[in-house]
């Protein structure tokens, strides 16, 4: 499957952002999606995933509250709403795929978008 993620920008502290996950060439409800972010110098994290039918989600405690993710299968999309945003959100932000959630959430997904910048200025 490929991946298309979109919508990163500069934004003020406090403001909100949608990205978006477009998947193409698979079947989409097959996969758990996910979003990870890799901040300059640090390591890629994990920030949210949603099941094959978008029944259930989760967030790293550093997001819970502020990002809520969604999908639909039927446009084979996955957005990641980011409110309350601040400076140490600043990452670039890819999404991924696989057929296993643990796979996934360990950051080991068999798929990867080419990633989005998300800039928060304070």
């Amino acid at each position: 499957v490929q991946l298309q993620a979109s919508g990163g920008e500069l934004v003020q502290a406090g403001g909100s952002l949608g990205l978006s996950c477009v998947a193409s060439g698979r079947t989409f409800s097959n996969y758990v999606i996910g979003w990870f972010r890799q901040a300059p110098g640090k390591e890629r994290e994990f920030v949210s995933l949603i099941t094959w039918r978008g029944d259930s989600s989760f967030y790293d405690d550093s997001v819970k509250g502020r990002f809520t993710i969604s999908r639909d299968n039927a446009r084979g999309t996955v957005d990641l709403q980011m409110n309350s945003l601040k400076p140490e959100d600043t990452a670039i932000y890819y999404c991924a795929a696989d057929n296993t959630l643990t796979k996934l959430r360990e950051g080991r997904g068999r798929y990867w978008g080419q990633g989005t910048q998300v800039t928060v200025s304070s």
